[in-house]
Parts: structure tokens; sequence; C-alpha cells
């Protein structure tokens, strides 16, 4: 069971700090703002009022004791800085912060944060990209260009085993798994593509776009 610390009770962290709870995870919350502290002390382990930014606050929390803390307080960056700095001085295990542009993501990760969430980009993307192409059925962000894509297979696939398509050869790319119908089938190379398969692929961005540029 891990041991959470969510510094800001508004929408987003609420939406973290439920959810980590629900995962089985003891949530802290904190807000300087009482009604926010009211609206999530059902949802958390325990939650106090206080400023994020007062060191002598923060101490009485016992920040190295928690295994991750968020900083959610994206429409007031300059206190997010201050907040961030010091949980990482403070001796937090990992410090993920939220930002609402790029700019702030520099500088957050300049000063304590292990990882910077932005949301609102991050949703644009996902929503423009599932909707730029009839076969994105939902996509997910690894790491660096790499993504896992859930795709309709195309028809040139159809009625063709894995080693006849040769994707890995001709795209650099990977099929992990087939969903057909409420069965998940993890593919050999002699797995024979349907026509209503739903594929997962795997691969560098740059790769994936050829394939769905070729569908066109």
């Amino acid at each position: 069971m891990k041991s959470v610390l969510v510094i800001g009770a508004g929408q987003f962290g609420t939406h973290i700090a439920k959810r980590m709870e629900e995962l089985r995870c003891e949530v802290m919350a904190v807000d300087i703002n009482e009604d926010c502290i009211n609206d999530i002390m059902p949802y958390v382990t325990n939650a106090k009022i206080g400023d994020g930014t007062n060191e002598e606050f923060l101490r009485t929390l016992g920040i190295g004791d928690y295994d991750v803390c968020f900083v959610t307080l994206g429409r007031h960056f300059q206190t997010s800085l201050e907040t961030t700095s010091l949980l990482s001085e403070l001796g937090a295990k990992q410090v993920i912060s939220r930002a609402t542009n790029d700019v702030q993501m520099k500088f957050l990760l300049r000063n304590g944060a292990d990882e910077v969430v932005y949301p609102e980009k991050q949703t644009a993307l996902r929503i423009a990209t599932k909707y730029a192409s009839d076969n994105i059925l939902d996509f997910f962000h690894l790491e660096q260009e790499y993504y896992i894509y859930e795709l309709k297979v195309p028809k040139e696939w159809h009625g063709k085993s894995l080693m006849q398509i040769d994707i890995r050869r001709k795209h650099n790319l990977n099929i992990l798994t087939i969903k057909r119908d409420t069965e998940v089938i993890i593919p050999t190379a002699e797995t024979v593509v349907q026509p209503d398969d739903v594929a997962f692929v795997l691969g560098e961005l740059r790769n994936i776009q050829k394939i769905l540029s070729s569908r066109r």
C-alpha cells in the first residue's frame, strides 16, 4: 500500500486523490481552502487545511514518509513552483507536479519535480489523434516517441497471418495482442487476422503514422 500526498484539492487533485484511494493507497489531501478540504474529506484517508508554500507546515506532514507527492496547483503557478521546490528540499521520494503550458513544465522540472503532468495538452493530443482516423480506437503514450495504438485492422490484413503481414520487418512495429469479440489473443506468427479484429500495435509514432496514412 502506497502513501500519497496530494497538495491542491481542486478538480484535478480531487480526481487523483479519489482514484488513488480506490487503488487502496493511503491519501493525505492538503489545500489552503477549507471548503475544498471539506468536499474531499469523505474520499481520502486524511485531509488538512494548509499552505503548501509554508515550510514549517510541510515539515509537520513528514514529507519523506510519502511514496509520492502530487502538486496539483496548475492555476497558481508561483505557488506550485514554490511547493514543488520545498517538497524536493524536504526529502520527497517522488514529486509529480501539474503544468498548464510548456514553460511551466520546464521550470517545474528544473526546480524539483521528478515528473510533470500536463493534462490539458495530453487530453487534447489524445482526442485529436483518436478522431483523426476512423481506424484509431484509442492510444497510449509510453515513453519518448513510443506508443501503443488500438486499431481496427486494415482490409489488406484480412485473412492473412502475421507472418504474411510481416509488420515487424516492414515497419518496425509489433502487434502485442488482438482483441476478437470478447477474447484477447496473444498472437503468434501463424495467427490469421479476421475482419473484425482489433490490434494493439507498439512502436514509434512515425512508423505507426505510416501505417495509418497507407490506409487512406
